[in-house]
C-alpha cells in the first residue's frame, strides 16, 4: 500500500512570506520518507470543515508546478480538480504541461466540483449538480482525446473544440493517469469505471467495501477489468494513534486499496511527517508485499 500526502491547509506559523520555504520543505520531507504522490486542493477559498474562507488558500495547478520542480519522484496532482474551474482544452494542456516539466510525474484528478460559496464568490463557472455532472464526463472525454494522437474536432452538449491539438504531449505512456474524485454510487463511481484509472473513497471500512461492489459491479456493465483501476482511500493521517492508523490501515489493505491518502496534522512542523515516515510507510509497504506475494 503507498501512503500520499494530502496539502489542504496553507496556514501556517510562518504567515504568507514564509509559504514557498515551508511548501519545499513539506514536500521535499515527504519524498525522503518515502511518501508516494503529494496532492493539493482545488480550492479559492479554505473550506469550512479546516477553517474560515479568510485563512490562506493557494491555487491548486500554479502550486503544483511550483512543487514539481523542488521534488524528484512524488507524484502531484490535485485532489481533486473542481470540473467547472476551467475549460477542460486548458485543463488538458496544463496537466500535460505539469507532466512534461515534472518528467513524467502528473495525475489528473477531477471531480464535480461542490464550494458554491467560493465560486459565485470569485465568478466562477457552478451550473447546476447535472450539468456538473455532465461537464465532467465531456471533459473527461477531452482529456482522453487530447491526450492521444487525434487532434480532430469534439462536440458534445456543454463543449466544442475545432482542433484537439496538444502539443508537446505528456511524458507519461500512454498519458497521465486519472483520478475521479467521490463515492457517488450511480454516477461518479461509474465514470471512474468507464474512464478512469483510479478511484477515490471515503468512509468506514464498511463503506469502502460497498462502494468497492458498486464499482465492481459498474466495471462489469461497461466491460472493463474491475482490476485495472487502482483504489485509493482519503482520510487522516495522525500519527497520536498509530496502532488505529495501522488497524485501519490493514482492514483496507484486505479489501483491496492500493493508496491511503490523507492530511498530516502540523505537517509544517516537519516532525509528523518523519514519524509516519519511520512507522507507518514500511508498514503500508508490508502491507502491500503481502497483499500482492
Amino acid at each position: 500500500m503507498k501512503i500520499g500526502l494530502h496539502i489542504a491547509d496553507f496556514t501556517y506559523p510562518s504567515g504568507p512570506k514564509g509559504l514557498a520555504d515551508d511548501l519545499t520543505r513539506i514536500a521535499a520531507t515527504a519524498e525522503e520518507e518515502g511518501f508516494a504522490r503529494v496532492s493539493v486542493m482545488d480550492h479559492v477559498w479554505q473550506i469550512g470543515v479546516l477553517g474560515p474562507p479568510e485563512h490562506e488558500m493557494l491555487e491548486a495547478y500554479t502550486t503544483l508546478g511550483y512543487l514539481a520542480a523542488r521534488t524528484e519522484r512524488v507524484e502531484l496532482l490535485a485532489w481533486v480538480t473542481a470540473v467547472s474551474y476551467r475549460r477542460p482544452g486548458m485543463l488538458a494542456k496544463i496537466v500535460s504541461t505539469l507532466d512534461v516539466l515534472s518528467k513524467g510525474r502528473a495525475w489528473l484528478g477531477l471531480g464535480a466540483a461542490w464550494n458554491e460559496d467560493e465560486a459565485t464568490g470569485l465568478g466562477l463557472d457552478f451550473p447546476s449538480l447535472g450539468e456538473r455532472f455532465e461537464r465532467l464526463e465531456e471533459t473527461l472525454q477531452i482529456c482522453l482525446q487530447m491526450w492521444s494522437e487525434d487532434d480532430g474536432p469534439y462536440a458534445g452538449r456543454h463543449y466544442r473544440l475545432a482542433r484537439t491539438l496538444n502539443q508537446p504531449q505528456p511524458l507519461q505512456e500512454p498519458r497521465p493517469r486519472i483520478l475521479v474524485g467521490g463515492g457517488g454510487e450511480r454516477k461518479t463511481l461509474r465514470l471512474v469505471a468507464q474512464y478512469a484509472d483510479g478511484s477515490n473513497l471515503f468512509g468506514d471500512v464498511d463503506r469502502v467495501r460497498h462502494l468497492l461492489e458498486v464499482l465492481d459491479g459498474h466495471c462489469e456493465a461497461v466491460g472493463r477489468d474491475y482490476d485495472e483501476i487502482e483504489k485509493t482511500a482519503m482520510g487522516r493521517l495522525d500519527p497520536s494513534d498509530l496502532d488505529g492508523l495501522k488497524a485501519d490501515l490493514r482492514r483496507l489493505a484486505g479489501l483491496g486499496v492500493e493508496e491511503y491518502h490523507g492530511m498530516v496534522p502540523d505537517a509544517s512542523g516537519l516532525e509528523n511527517l518523519r514519524l509516519l515516515g519511520r512507522e507507518i510507510i514500511p508498514f503500508a509497504a508490508e502491507l502491500e508485499a503481502a497483499r500482492t506475494a
